[in-house]
């Protein structure tokens, strides 16, 4: 399905709500914006496979950008619009943009690029004027919602966070399927799982530029549901919206829990939330104790996968599975898991190993970059990748994640994983956020150690280092325990919560 299908059926239904604001695009005008936006493009010279960039902040235009390369055959970059301009026009280059579109609040950035970004062939921007870009409005005005020649559905080119390097782009095959015939794997895998339907009001709190909060507004729309966006994730302020807007389903990261569950009680009991259906949570692996205060607090409403922007593949896993079965992330429901050593040889179930997605084809390539894309590939199967993540199947065929391996320290020849210390500490009343990594040690070769953001009004110091190293060795095993804590004022994560690990050790390496 497709908006227009529900344009003719309820008009004046909102597709996209503001939720600080109530700005509302409702179905009609999201059918008619981006079929003109579509038009525009074709009438710009864009033709299937070309690609248009969007740098702009949360916002309904990300939704007509959106379904204008669905129904055109384009892809759609959406950038970062935290980057800096010269990280900016790096991804413009790389990904081949023919037209920018930027919105007014990103002024600055949009007209330090374009003597940077010489390859694009139109500029335009929205909300206000911007030196060297064509009006948006004025252009939409003037151009008609005749749909394109060719409408086999387009898709994005997103670029990951760029945490070890400069970011890459993901490039997935466009399908041949035409705009509203049935058969995107990802609608029928979330729509049936989550029950995205018309009556469906989704909440979006992280920033659309990423890939997860965009596809599932898309796929949402698709199925005719309502999307909820705030323009920044506040944890008080996601639950207001809840109540106002009476929220179906979300999705979040494990961060946002975290913030969430640290409001005092009388903040996190004072809003209604009982409109909740399901809770979607991924993107980075949830401290089994966080889940547990999630479920007790809302209910056994989660819904957790592990996926990646590049469509490896996909586990799956309700509350109910969960709590049968802590701290895993589900049962594979698309694609099959392997778990491989280092030499590609799969490992017995149980024992840790490479996590590889086996899917058909290849679903996805780096752009511009055939050695990162065999470096993802298994040795032997160029149809099963990978994103460097490792854990273990158990024998229900259900994923425990251990770590990334990149992060993973080997002190005394003995691997450690940081992610079960940090998990230790996360929901220690005394600490705002952590990250564990793993440190040059002239014995060892690596030694452990936390690096802490101490909750507000909390002194750090000698005296807390030796509590929270006490804490952590009354609870997993001694050699694992951090030889020190740092204390900082505040850690480097993107927008969505990805802890940007590379750059902290890069401090200390």
């Amino acid at each position: 399905m497709y908006p227009g299908v529900y344009a003719e059926r309820t008009p004046d239904r909102p597709a996209v709500i503001m939720s600080d604001t109530g700005e509302t695009l409702t179905f009609a005008d999201l059918e008619e914006r981006s079929a003109r936006l579509a038009r525009l493009l074709y009438e710009r010279g864009l033709r299937r496979g070309d690609n248009f960039a969007l740098l702009a902040e949360n916002g309904p235009r990300y939704y007509e950008a959106y379904w204008a390369a669905q129904r055109s055959g384009l892809y759609i970059t959406a950038i970062n619009h935290n980057l800096s301009p010269s990280e900016v026009a790096y991804i413009v280059n790389d990904c081949g943009a023919r037209v920018l579109i930027a919105s007014v609040n990103k002024s600055a950035t949009a007209t330090a690029i374009a003597d940077l970004t010489p390859a694009v062939e139109g500029r335009l921007a929205f909300d206000g004027a911007v030196p060297g870009h064509s009006d948006l409005e004025t252009e939409l005005a003037a151009t008609d919602a005749i749909p394109v020649p060719d409408d086999r559905v387009g898709g994005d080119m997103l670029y990951s966070s760029g945490t070890t390097g400069l970011p890459k782009a993901i490039k997935q095959p466009l399908p041949e399927r035409r705009l509203g015939e049935p058969g995107d794997p990802y609608v029928a895998v979330f729509g049936k799982m989550y029950g995205f339907d018309e009556q469906t009001v989704y909440l979006c709190p992280a920033p659309l530029y990423h890939a997860a909060p965009f596809r599932f507004g898309g796929w949402v729309q698709a199925l005719g549901g309502t999307v909820v966006v705030m323009p920044r994730f506040d944890p008080t302020a996601a639950l207001r919206a809840i109540e106002r807007f009476h929220v179906t389903h979300s999705q979040w990261v494990p961060t946002m829990f975290v913030r969430m569950l640290k409001l005092p009680e009388n903040v996190r009991r004072r809003f209604d939330l009982s409109s909740q259906r399901v809770a979607v949570h991924a993107a980075a692996p949830c401290p089994i104790e966080v889940k547990q205060a999630m479920i007790d607090w809302w209910g056994p409403i989660l819904h957790e996968y592990y996926a990646s922007t590049e469509g490896m593949g996909i586990t799956l896993i309700d509350s109910a599975q969960w709590l049968a079965k802590p701290g895993s992330v589900g049962k594979a429901g698309m694609g099959i898991l392997h778990i491989c050593d280092d030499a590609g040889k799969e490992v017995p179930v149980g024992e840790i190993g490479t996590i590889y997605f086996e899917r058909e084809t290849l679903p996805f390539s780096y752009h511009k970059d055939p050695e990162k894309t065999k470096s993802a590939q298994h040795p032997r199967h160029s149809n099963w990748t990978t994103s460097g993540d490792i854990g273990r199947v158990d024998d229900d065929g259900y994923l425990f994640l251990t770590d990334r391996k990149a992060f993973m320290i080997i002190s005394g020849g003995v691997n450690i994983y940081p992610q079960e210390i940090e998990n230790v500490l996360t929901l220690h009343p005394k600490v705002f956020d952590i990250a564990v990594i793993g440190v040059p040690d002239p014995e060892f070769g690596e030694q452990v150690k936390a690096v802490v953001q101490p909750a507000p009004q909390i002194h750090p110091g000698p005296e807390l280092e030796a509590e929270l190293i006490e804490f952590v060795r009354e609870r997993i095993a001694h050699f694992k325990v951090p030889r020190s804590i740092d204390f900082v004022a505040e850690l480097p994560r993107t927008p969505t919560g990805k802890l940007l690990k590379a750059k902290l050790r890069e401090q200390y390496i």
